[in-house]
């Protein structure tokens, strides 16, 4: 089911700063030192940040976060940029070396933070612990939270990919751990069956056509809303099927197992389900910060794919 909200195609940086729970200055360094491109400007010649921008501050957010020097973090970035040329330039074998020596200076840098936070054991500990479980995992899936990277633990290596990560480090930041939890569920299924993780990629290829140059009543536009619904209705009997709707039933338990409800905290309800805790924005407020590049007619398939699911809908 696709929300009725329209959400911002590109946001001013005091938003993108909300979003991502940090500073409009510190955005402005982050652009002073190279560690982010800058982005367009709109008539008023500010800055307009767009989805890419932000899956970037927010994994910016997370490496900061867990210890990591900003320098650090822009030599990351810059060794995947190398990475991805490579591989783009010789399909035929330097992409894998490419990737290692990438593997190699992350890995190399988070040796050195470790370093400097056993010798600050006591106050460091929290960030400490958040550079192990990137270097277990192995990816930046170890940025996520413990609850939702236990969720994928048993998945082959590789068999996620990067969208599904930025995918699920959005809906923790909107959502918290619990939602992006649950929100996995629809990944392990496409990683442990390849026929549908093909459907995936043609459909979603599909909608991304769907651009400025396409009307909203072009033929298209229904013909890719109809694949999208036949698609959810075939992933939603595989989740079914194989028990991965059960495990989201025990997900709900061992959240409220590992966070009971305490009346004196002052926090809402909300908050404490979605593990935000000091962020007082709503999930609705998050989601009118987070700008996604969705063309008319993409956002008329969204809608007619909704409406699909709803004509089939049991209480409809």
């Amino acid at each position: 089911m696709y929300s009725s909200f329209i959400p911002p195609r590109q946001v001013k940086i005091g938003d993108a700063a909300a979003f991502v729970g940090t500073t409009p200055r510190a955005i402005r360094h982050y652009h002073e030192i190279g560690l982010l491109p800058e982005p367009v400007r709109g008539s008023d010649d500010r800055r307009r940040y767009g989805y890419e921008d932000m899956i970037r501050l927010l994994w910016i957010r997370k490496m900061a976060d867990a210890g990591i020097a900003l320098d650090d973090i822009r030599d990351a970035f810059t060794d995947t940029a190398s990475d991805d040329t490579a591989a783009a330039s010789d399909a035929s074998g330097a992409a894998g070396a490419a990737d290692a020596e990438g593997d190699d200076s992350i890995t190399s840098i988070l040796e050195r933070l470790e370093e400097a936070l056993v010798a600050q054991e006591a106050e460091l500990r929290r960030q400490r612990t958040a550079v192990q479980r990137m270097r277990t995992e192995g990816s930046r899936m170890g940025l996520l939270s413990d609850f939702v990277t236990g969720r994928l633990k048993s998945l082959p290596e590789g068999s996620l990919v990067q969208a599904d990560l930025d995918s699920l480090l959005v809906t923790e930041r909107i959502f918290g751990p619990l939602g992006a939890a649950v929100q996995a569920t629809r990944f392990i299924a496409l990683a442990t069956h390849p026929d549908l993780r093909e459907d995936s990629d043609r459909v979603d290829a599909a909608e991304e056509a769907l651009d400025d140059t396409i009307a909203v009543d072009d033929p298209r536009v229904a013909r890719v809303a109809a694949e999208r619904h036949a698609f959810e209705k075939a992933l939603h009997a595989v989740i079914e099927d194989s028990g991965l709707a059960e495990s989201d039933d025990a997900l709900f338990d061992s959240w409220d197992a590992l966070h009971p409800a305490t009346s004196d905290e002052g926090e809402d309800e909300a908050d404490q389900s979605s593990g935000r805790g000091q962020d007082s924005m709503s999930a609705f407020e998050v989601c009118a910060k987070m700008p996604y590049d969705f063309s008319p007619a993409r956002l008329r398939c969204m809608e007619l794919a909704e409406e699909l699911a709803a004509l089939e809908s049991p209480t409809s």
